[in-house]
């Protein structure tokens, strides 16, 4: 691991922004990444995270903010140093190999110090990752996998403090992606360098990143664990980022909310607030035994309510059931483990579990993105 004082981030940004044609397309962005950390931009396309990405690689400049690697301040007010200067290494989904190199000039390219040393590292960096037998050969020989894992021991050869990673591994199919990203992380981690990571599929921002940042309008609306940011979303939209939703709409009244499934709790909300109560397929359950006659329900599953099924579709690992509600006619999704497949116009009374729903103050879309 590269030297650096205990607690010292590899990456900190500050109040970073940028606009473009009188708009804010990154504004006021702060983060920091620790050695060996991995933090995941997440966010859907337009949002400003690739933008982000090229401030910080110094291949784009900011408007206001600060940008300081291992300590050292590489963009501010009066400073912009050049992308070569600032110690970051960049994966993007477009390999972007020589094709008049070999694969072990590709992963030299850039290397200083003796022959026998560049070559070493090359050859250490080449058996990591699989591909010690393969240095000699060229692009238009290796497959997309191995394609990709000579872009990350290229980008990774010269030690960079930093990684920024753009999407890279979005052109791979499902059956390489998750062990290449595994075999990606494993060597940064060893390396201490801090990864900055773009992507728009929560799956795998879950999956990879040590924080996740979630952007929306060129903001940060919530940072966290991935367990965190999941578990305990900053409004509707951030919930409904990671999965599908159902939303039930209702009024405070003495910080309660009346709804078909009973009462739910919503502290320090104004009385006469319209709120929206999110609850995600898996958490909305199928009451099997009632059918209007079983025990009475507990206090946290709510009281029952009676819907008819719509449709329903298995999805792998599970089924998912969508459900016309009898109070008002809104469609409500269940996700059921396994095979589970109820015909249309079947009855079946469903419950919520309130320990699993979030209550959000009905906003205006424009305020939401705007926020």
């Amino acid at each position: 691991m590269q030297g650096v004082s205990a607690g010292t981030p590899r990456l900190e940004i500050r109040g970073l922004g940028r606009r473009f044609g009188g708009r804010d397309v990154v504004r006021d962005v702060s983060l920091s990444v620790m050695p060996g950390q991995v933090t995941c931009l997440l966010g859907p396309s337009g949002c400003g995270k690739s933008t982000t990405l090229r401030l910080v690689a110094g291949v784009d400049r900011q408007d206001s903010g600060e940008i300081i690697v291992d300590g050292h301040t590489v963009a501010g007010p009066d400073r912009h140093d050049p992308p070569e200067l600032r110690g970051v290494g960049l994966m993007f989904q477009d390999f972007a190999l020589f094709p008049h190199l070999s694969v072990a000039g590709n992963v030299g390219f850039g290397l200083t110090g003796s022959r026998a040393a560049k070559r070493a590292r090359v050859m250490e960096l080449l058996e990591r990752v699989h591909l010690a037998g393969y240095a000699d050969k060229f692009p238009h020989e290796l497959s997309g996998g191995e394609q990709q894992r000579v872009a990350l021991v290229r980008a990774v050869a010269p030690r960079p403090k930093v990684m920024l990673m753009d999407e890279p591994f979005s052109g791979l199919d499902n059956r390489l992606r998750d062990g290449i990203r595994d075999e990606t992380l494993e060597i940064l981690k060893e390396e201490g360098t801090a990864v900055l990571l773009v992507t728009h599929e929560p799956e795998e921002a879950m999956r990879m990143a040590d924080e996740i940042a979630l952007m929306r309008a060129g903001q940060i609306v919530q940072q966290g664990a991935p367990y965190n940011v999941y578990n305990a979303p900053a409004d509707r939209m951030a919930a409904a980022f990671f999965s599908d939703i159902n939303v039930i709409r209702g009024t405070v009244n003495g910080a309660l909310t009346n709804t078909p499934f009973g009462q739910f709790l919503a502290p320090g909300v104004p009385d006469g607030t319209d709120v929206e109560i999110v609850i995600r397929p898996q958490h909305l359950r199928i009451d099997f035994d009632r059918h209007g006659r079983g025990p009475d329900p507990t206090p946290e599953d709510g009281t029952p309510a009676r819907g008819v099924v719509e449709r329903s579709r298995f999805i792998g690992n599970e089924s998912l059931v969508e459900f016309r509600m009898d109070h008002d006619g809104s469609i409500l999704k269940a996700a059921v483990p396994s095979v589970f497949l109820p015909k249309p116009g079947t009855v079946l009374w469903l419950m919520i579990r309130r320990g699993r729903c979030f209550v959000f103050p009905v906003r205006t879309q424009d305020s939401m993105i705007r926020d």
